[in-house]
């Protein structure tokens, strides 16, 4: 069988080997392929903030190191966001896209919002556990380095407007937005909203799902991928 490409691009404050129970359930159907967005994990960091147009150039790198002419993309929250600002702006590297728990609308007061809780102190001082995961994730920058770049990466969002109406309309492709119906930070209108805008866009609803990757069913999500780019 003659497999389609599928990359797959993590969140904010992840890094790919979040994907570990994932690859497994697509690997007989895609060549998979993830990577570090530049600073997370073990990729190395550059002397830049953080910016969603800088992920998408990691990822041109990525698919012409590879000589990857097309791909359908799953982007987990800001994976999502990365992948279809990728297809604004090169649609012809993009085949499709499934999106899960993207966050596609910011203003300042939802980056503020969110910025209260990236605090490496409070993190380190509060859930002590997570620090220590995300000190085990973020291998070259540091994870206080990627937290606090990430922060500030939500405040340009916020000043930006994140990705509306009039953006999204550009995706020529195909788009399924996924959101679970028990994420607290994207709920299900906004989603139902920005798959309205889309050209091609389709919606889907997880069950009992929440924001965090971790705590995704990961057969349905499989199942749900598997169906959308066959």
């Amino acid at each position: 069988m003659n497999k389609e490409n599928l990359l797959l691009l993590h969140g904010a404050l992840g890094a790919s080997e979040q994907f570990a129970p994932l690859l497994p359930l697509l690997h007989e159907r895609y060549n998979l392929h993830t990577l570090d967005f530049e600073g997370h994990g073990p990729a190395p960091k550059l002397a830049r903030p953080f910016r969603i147009e800088h992920f998408a150039e990691n990822v041109r790198s990525y698919l012409a190191l590879h000589s990857i002419e097309r791909t359908h993309i799953f982007g987990y929250s800001m994976g999502g966001y990365v992948a279809c600002t990728l297809a604004i702006t090169h649609p012809d590297l993009v085949q499709s896209i499934a999106t899960l728990g993207t966050k596609f609308h910011w203003d300042p007061q939802t980056a503020e919002r969110e910025v209260g809780f990236l605090n490496p102190e409070k993190i380190a001082a509060k859930v002590p556990h997570f620090a220590c995961a995300l000190a085990e994730r973020h291998t070259s920058a540091g994870w206080e380095t990627v937290v606090n770049k990430t922060a500030d990466l939500l405040l340009s969002l916020g000043e930006v407007g994140g990705l509306r109406a009039e953006k999204l309309v550009q995706i020529v492709c195909r788009v399924r937005v996924m959101v679970g119906d028990r994420d607290s930070t994207v709920g299900v209108p906004e989603a139902h909203e920005v798959y309205r805008a889309l050209p091609q866009g389709e919606l889907e609803v997880l069950p009992a799902t929440r924001h965090e990757m971790e705590r995704v069913e990961v057969k349905r999500l499989a199942g749900s991928l598997v169906g959308f780019f066959e």
